[in-house]
């Protein structure tokens, strides 16, 4: 599918990927809305972003692990209701990945081992690359979940998108690695004792006592469920690479955004993940462009008529100013209108350039026009889901 509203109406998976800053997190909430309201689907947006952003956009007061359904009555416009139903949910990882240990454990001796074990603990709760590869498994879940037509997921900033996505590879990379292997060998061979003694002195002094016996216990655990594991992360990457799968890249055309989406696109191409659109978001209309250009042409020439500047003079009845002070007003407007127009005129520039990278990659250009108020309620999300329109 290479086509974004198509993929709304009939698409089973979007993953929103975008720099900082860019509306990527309420873009991907604007999308579950429309599709929810307007093509009477089950959409679950899901969000791997630590910030809270999206349970803002929502107008909820929190969410979790658990899936959270958005109430009818704040996406029913004009009396209308929602012709689908949305939900929302942000990844708690230490919660995910009791579940995953527990579906994947060969035994309930396992599972408890493992979920008591103190490395696994702080591994689930402080590495980063843990998320990743949790969000990707969240992801496979609600996929494949009956629940929801659609899913929707926000991934984080830019290049941490890409760690989410790879976390599959890194995953089946681990388990084959020879780091595991020698975690996971006869420690109490007489070769292995002799070449790692001094470190055990060590790590006994400063990590204490337990600490190695954690890591052997953990990883000897972890090595019985790899058959889970690499069978999970090969149909995740499946997934991730399905016709009814999409990567949609959300960018405003600033410079450093829109080079940060350049390199999305050739990224997601590389890893042969199916790109179908790339959305230039807060992109000043470009009929409107035209009209302020021919206005402030207008005013331009109209401060050189004396008889003009007087007029206004004469329709200001609640003060008095000077003509001076009034050509003065009028020149500031001007010069700001010119730089507005200058700015549009540059991010027209910069469409131009994305729409031929975009060809290229066989992925269509969105637009979503800017915005002078801020998105505080659900049906406003629904709006600027309407709102997104091609180039």
């Amino acid at each position: 599918m290479n086509n974004l509203h198509e993929v709304l109406r009939n698409g089973r998976l979007i993953v929103v990927c975008g720099s900082g800053g860019v509306g990527k997190t309420t873009m991907s909430a604007a999308l579950g809305a429309y599709a929810a309201t307007l093509h009477n689907r089950r959409v679950l947006v899901l969000t791997v972003d630590p910030a809270r952003r999206l349970a803002d956009a929502l107008g909820l007061e929190s969410f979790g692990n658990a899936v959270v359904e958005i109430d009818s009555l704040a996406l029913t416009r004009d009396g209308r209701p929602p012709a689908g139903k949305m939900f929302a949910a942000m990844i708690d990882t230490k919660a995910s990945w009791d579940e995953l240990i527990s579906r994947c454990a060969p035994n309930d001796e396992v599972r408890d081992k493992v979920l008591s074990n103190k490395l696994y603990r702080n591994l689930t709760e402080r590495f980063v690359h843990s998320h990743d590869y949790i969000a990707m498994e969240r992801l496979f879940e609600a996929q494949q979940s009956q629940d929801y037509d659609l899913v929707i997921v926000d991934t984080p900033p830019s290049r941490n998108a890409l760690d989410v996505l790879d976390a599959p590879r890194r995953m089946k990379e681990f388990f084959a690695s020879r780091l595991l292997k020698l975690l996971t060998s006869q420690t109490q061979s007489r070769l292995f004792s002799i070449a790692s003694k001094p470190f055990f002195l060590v790590a006994d002094r400063i990590l204490g006592a337990r600490f190695l016996s954690d890591i052997t216990e953990f990883f000897g655990l972890f090595r019985t469920m790899e058959a889970g594991f690499v069978a999970r992360a090969n149909a995740v990457e499946a997934v991730l690479k399905q016709r009814d799968t999409s990567f949609v890249v959300v960018t405003t055309l600033e410079s450093a955004p829109l080079h940060e989406a350049e390199f999305l696109i050739d990224a997601l191409q590389e890893r042969d993940f199916p790109l179908t659109a790339v959305i230039a978001n807060r992109v000043t209309p470009g009929e409107l462009i035209g009209r302020v250009d021919d206005a402030l042409q207008v005013l331009e020439s109209s401060i050189q008529d004396p008889s003009f500047v007087q007029s206004v003079v004469a329709a200001t009845q609640a003060v008095d100013p000077s003509a001076q002070q009034i050509s003065r007003v009028i020149n500031a407007i001007s010069r700001k209108s010119a730089v507005v127009v200058k700015q549009a005129k540059t991010e027209q520039v910069a469409l131009v350039s994305l729409q031929g990278r975009c060809a290229k990659a066989n992925a269509q250009v969105c637009i979503s026009p800017i915005s002078g108020g801020e998105i505080t309620h659900a049906t406003a999300l629904v709006a600027l889901g309407e709102s997104v329109h091609p180039a």
